[in-house]
């Protein structure tokens, strides 16, 4: 909305004051009731002061505003964005990549200054070199590069790294200390099957901990409130009468 000219700025302030609006070369006025969802990159506030935005038009827009801080602001949100892009690439039949650890933690100790847009650039340009890998922290192009030890780094890494790193232990550990764990023939659901890991390491450490949350966000390595908010997930509660679990999910 920031990028848009003056005199279409006064069109959409007169659709939205008198609702209503005319067709292009038409003459007959036709009401709207809409509600208008804008989004801009540009500070509004400086473009109303330097006069290249209309003040009305900005408190007409303004009812709700929602903020969306900059990827490098929120770091944990890059695996998990990294993650559905990627699915939009297989859905689209364009290949199937998978990054390592030290690969998604180099990518987010990078500072985005493109934001979600250079991350979908990257991503489909991976796709494009690399269709169905792995990728590793080399395979990067050189600024996205950075020398990773997640051992050295531990605590520094993003949640949703530790979470994911905790289960492929756990899950090696089950596999009888094998290195991998064999795919079926028939494939699998990746996410269905992970969602289903997680749950159940989760109620195996609030077992342990006899439903005591942060001894049991203690041993899964993350936040007393991140916790919380995978046991809203998969509807779990304890019950003190019979020191159990129970999930509905």
């Amino acid at each position: 909305i920031g990028d848009m000219p003056h005199h279409m700025q006064v069109k959409l302030l007169r659709v939205l004051q008198e609702r209503t609006f005319e067709r292009v070369g038409g003459r007959k006025e036709i009401k709207a009731d809409v509600r208008i969802i804008a989004a801009t990159h540009r500070n509004l506030e400086e473009e109303i002061a330097e006069g290249r935005f209309r003040e009305d038009l900005y408190y007409r827009l303004n009812v709700f505003p929602v903020e969306m801080p900059a990827l490098r602001q929120r770091r944990e949100d890059i695996p998990l964005l990294i993650n559905e892009l990627v699915l939009r690439s297989e859905n689209e039949k364009r290949g199937s990549i998978r990054f390592n650890p030290a690969a998604i933690m180099a990518l987010c100790q990078y500072d985005w200054p493109g934001n979600v847009r250079e991350l979908a650039n990257l991503v489909e340009r991976l796709t494009i070199l690399y269709p169905y890998d792995v990728i590793a922290p080399d395979d990067l192009p050189p600024k996205y590069q950075t020398v990773v030890d997640v051992k050295s780094t531990k605590g520094q890494v993003p949640e949703a790294i530790e979470e994911v790193a905790a289960a492929d232990e756990q899950e090696r550990l089950e596999a009888g200390g094998s290195p991998q764990v064999d795919l079926p023939v028939n494939g699998i659901d990746l996410k269905n099957y992970l969602s289903t890991l997680e749950s159940h390491l989760i109620q195996q450490a609030l077992d342990d901990c006899e439903g005591v949350v942060a001894r049991a966000a203690e041993k899964l390595n993350i936040r007393r409130t991140t916790l919380v908010e995978k046991m809203k997930k998969y509807e779990m509660t304890y019950n003190k009468a019979t020191g159990q679990i129970t999930s509905t999910s």
